[in-house]
């Protein structure tokens, strides 16, 4: 693939072959850029129906000069990796076809984030291939890099629920929370988290200045949340005037009490030597808290907190860009760690300042 230059394996660097399928969507665009830009993958094809034939660059522009085509995905090279960038319910369909062109498969749908088929009868529509579901590893490395390592199916997590959790898992893994405490979950969200089609909703008219809540209960990456914490939270989502990001504010009310010394122990305990997550957790200057404008088009996670004794109450901030960190960044990140490479090739961008809205 060529992208203002020659881009493909840098010299003596282990070559990767990947394709990607359903490549024409935002997701798959941020898939598409990572990887032109990887110093071990090689891109071989990218499928699209809708796009089939057009030029990878006519459809996202970052990629313009790519000499790569959209293709039907009906005949797919044999690849090491296949990164599966379709809606919900394709990848279960179509896995047996997947691991059949793949040694690995990424897919970044919510085909295989849940344990259980019992999930996913309750969550979704049911499973087309829950033999599939205890195989797959869950897409974070920063909550399980262990059993990622080797991984043959990964499975992306939620962009919301990739914030929450990683918001709140230090609590629990450093003994703060232990599962029967109030957690109360808000989260806001930019407009690509409905997708290059995302309808009425996320069209600018409709979505500029508002914060509307669309889903104050029962969000589906609630399941996520509970499954990976052991515990119950209530969540709701509020759709704002951005393109790019998820901002969650968790308000947890501990049973004990906690300092802030303990919060500072515990997200340090965790993150301290993590790649993609820094701290940001009051201080000086504009951005004293976690900002998705400051992690914009990066693989970065920032977290914070904030005490309220008063009120026996920890405030906790997080924020992704929910098109990296929450979807393409992680699945690249979680690629990284399953074969072997260096976890952050192909994604040391760290972002820009001054920007517009993400």
């Amino acid at each position: 693939m060529t992208v203002g230059g020659d881009i493909g394996s840098a010299p003596d660097a282990e070559a990767v072959t990947a394709s990607v399928i359903g490549g024409s969507g935002f997701t798959g665009g941020e898939l598409l850029r990572l990887l032109a830009g990887h110093p071990n993958f090689e891109l071989v094809e990218v499928t699209s129906r809708s796009k089939a034939g057009k030029s990878v660059g006519s459809v996202h522009p970052p990629l313009r000069g790519s000499d790569l085509r959209f293709t039907e995905p009906d005949d797919l090279e044999s690849v090491d990796v296949l990164f599966a960038a379709t809606p919900h319910g394709v990848s279960m369909g179509q896995i047996d076809e997947f691991f059949d062109i793949a040694d690995t498969v990424v897919d970044l749908s919510a085909d295989f984030r849940l344990e259980s088929e019992a999930q996913y009868d309750e969550w979704y529509d049911g499973h087309e291939a829950p033999e599939y579901l205890e195989q797959a590893e869950y897409a974070l490395p920063e909550i399980n890099r262990e059993n990622l390592a080797g991984a043959e199916l990964i499975a992306g997590g939620g962009c919301n629920a990739t914030a929450t959790i990683l918001g709140l898992y230090p609590l629990f893994e450093h003994g703060i929370l232990e599962g029967g405490e109030q957690i109360v979950v808000d989260v806001k969200v930019g407009s690509s988290e409905g997708g290059a089609g995302g309808g009425e909703a996320s069209s600018h008219p409709e979505r500029s200045g508002v914060v509307r809540p669309y889903a104050p209960t029962g969000h589906r990456h609630e399941a996520e949340i509970e499954q990976f914490l052991d515990t119950s939270v209530a969540f709701s989502c509020h759709a704002v005037d951005m393109i790019r990001g998820a901002s969650a504010t968790n308000h947890v009310f501990p049973s004990g009490p906690v300092s802030k010394g303990d919060l500072w122990q515990a997200y340090r305990g965790c993150y301290e030597d993590e790649p993609f997550v820094r701290m940001a957790a009051g201080g000086s200057g504009v951005y004293r808290y976690p900002e998705p404008k400051a992690v914009a088009g990066t693989n970065l996670a920032e977290v914070g907190f904030e005490l309220d004794p008063s009120n026996k109450r920890i405030v906790v901030f997080s924020a992704i860009d929910n098109m990296m960190k929450g979807s393409a960044g992680q699945a690249v990140h979680a690629a990284n760690v399953a074969l072997g490479l260096e976890e952050t090739a192909g994604l040391e961008f760290t972002g820009l300042h001054p920007v517009g809205a993400p």
